[in-house]
């Protein structure tokens, strides 16, 4: 399906990454949904500059209900159902190096709360709009992973491991979705330069990517944007089960 003809969803949509791919995908045509749970005035003000092709919609990622009725809200608004989803939203984390919780003082709980975000949100998005995908023979699951989880520059336990597991979530489910012309694949960008999760990265930590790094520079959210506009794309379509790393080059998988 053409970009143009896409009503694609970005969870996390109002700032850092999200913003970028919400921006990414209106510049090619698509209708998208810029999804925010807390930035309301960020989601909002994105959508104004964007104009009439999108929406701003709050919704809890992991409330299974609440996914639901933004996708009907979505549908209504722009006459067709969402096809294309991007899985980008982070639940309470940030990267930063001095306060993250180490070996001896990292809970289950601090590993749930991100499981719940990367694996419970995808999982809720998938079901919200899988009856619309099979009708049309057509969807794009693109969930957004890290490099982290191979190369783990900054040892952020809960996060990475959430995104390892998300890799097996993605595979599984590019494995039953396949049949129904729905395309499942993880994009894996790493540390970005600079997003507000990011922010609190040391310049000690960017400078030793950076010289770990084919390009000799860490990678920005507008160019992890434009790969994730390539999943969703025609080009794209016999690719789903893969984790597509995003980093310049840092990780070779």
């Amino acid at each position: 399906m053409n970009l143009r003809n896409q009503v694609v969803l970005v969870t996390g949509g109002s700032r850092g990454l999200g913003a970028e791919m919400v921006k990414a995908f209106a510049r090619e045509g698509a209708h998208v949904v810029i999804n925010y749970y807390q930035s309301e005035a960020k989601a909002h003000d994105l959508q104004r500059k964007l104009g009439d092709n999108t929406i701003a919609i709050r919704a809890d990622i992991r409330d299974h209900e609440e996914v639901k009725q933004l996708f009907l809200q979505a549908k209504e608004r722009f006459g067709k159902p969402i096809t294309t989803v991007v899985n980008n939203a982070l639940v309470d984390f940030r990267f930063d190096p001095v306060t993250r919780k180490a070996a001896d003082q990292i809970a289950w709980r601090d590993y749930h709360v991100q499981l719940e975000g990367a694996i419970r949100g995808a999982l809720n998005t998938i079901q919200a709009g899988l009856d619309d995908m099979k009708e049309q023979q057509f969807g794009r699951i693109i969930n957004i992973g890290t490099n982290l989880f191979q190369n783990p520059v900054v040892a952020y336990h809960d996060y990475t491991t959430s995104k390892a597991a998300l890799l097996g979530f993605t595979r599984n489910m590019a494995q039953e979705l396949g049949e129904f012309g729905v395309n499942v694949n993880m994009v894996s960008g790493g540390l970005l330069k600079v997003t507000d999760a990011s922010a609190a990265t040391s310049a000690e930590v960017f400078g030793l990517i950076e010289a770990s790094t084919p390009r000799r520079k860490v990678t920005e959210p507008a160019e992890v944007a434009d790969v994730a506009v390539f999943l969703a794309s025609p080009w794209a379509r016999a690719v789903t089960g893969q984790n597509l790393v995003v980093d310049g080059g840092l990780v070779k998988d």
